[in-house]
């Protein structure tokens, strides 16, 4: 059965270190707060000028004032501080950043990202985006597996203007768990009930499949 949205935050939520630094992107990634165990030191970062978020609020508890950069309403952990854009894109290039877990509408077998455009239709902007992919070292796509047409989202060359070049670490899809190498896209792990056939299928690019492939630990 392939997994939700939240199911893929809860997924990428296993791959948060102990005393690490993360900046979450619109959209799936901001989910991945919910799930981070209580145990584990980690702040999180939004672009906006944030450091300490914590889950999102329960129903008529929101601030309105207290925003993530996609201006969906957050809580704030003890310690948490706000500061201007400066200020925040100096942690971000400075590569104060461990970790950043991005959305993308396309990612390439070679880990290019395109995640901001696509062509004749309007958009906010880039964001921080392209800020991020050329400073994070660890970078970690959260998106579905196709499109609504169910057109692969995992491809051989992107077809939209570009985001990051080369940048893209591992992809963690409704269906999978993927490494990228220089060979291609590494199967490592699959969602509960999905078969490898239907993640081929569902992959463009190249895809390595080498033993036997375990479900995702949910």
């Amino acid at each position: 059965m392939a997994l939700d949205k939240n199911g893929i935050a809860k997924r990428i939520a296993q791959e948060v270190k102990n005393g690490t630094y993360v900046n979450l992107g619109i959209g799936i990634p901001t989910l991945i707060a919910n799930y981070i165990p209580d145990n584990l030191d980690v702040e999180f970062q939004s672009e906006n000028g944030v450091l300490g978020m914590g889950p999102f609020p329960i129903e008529r508890e929101e601030d309105a004032d207290i925003i993530n950069a996609g201006k969906q309403t957050i809580t704030t952990l003890p310690g948490a501080s706000f500061f201007d854009s400066a200020m925040s894109f100096s942690m971000i290039r400075g590569q104060h950043v461990d970790l950043t877990v991005l959305g993308a509408m396309e990612v390439a077998e070679n880990g290019d990202i395109a995640n901001w455009k696509i062509p004749n239709k309007m958009v906010k902007g880039m964001g921080g985006a392209m800020d991020l992919v050329a400073s994070a070292e660890n970078i970690i796509v959260a998106m579905m597996h196709t499109n609504k047409a169910g057109k692969s989202k995992l491809i051989k060359k992107c077809s939209l203007p570009l985001t990051g070049i080369g940048c893209v670490k591992k992809v963690v899809t409704n269906l999978a768990v993927l490494e990228i190498t220089p060979k291609g896209f590494r199967l490592l792990e699959r969602a509960p009930g999905v078969s490898v056939e239907t993640i081929k299928e569902a992959t463009e690019g190249h895809l390595i499949v080498k033993g036997e492939i375990k479900e995702m630990n949910i």
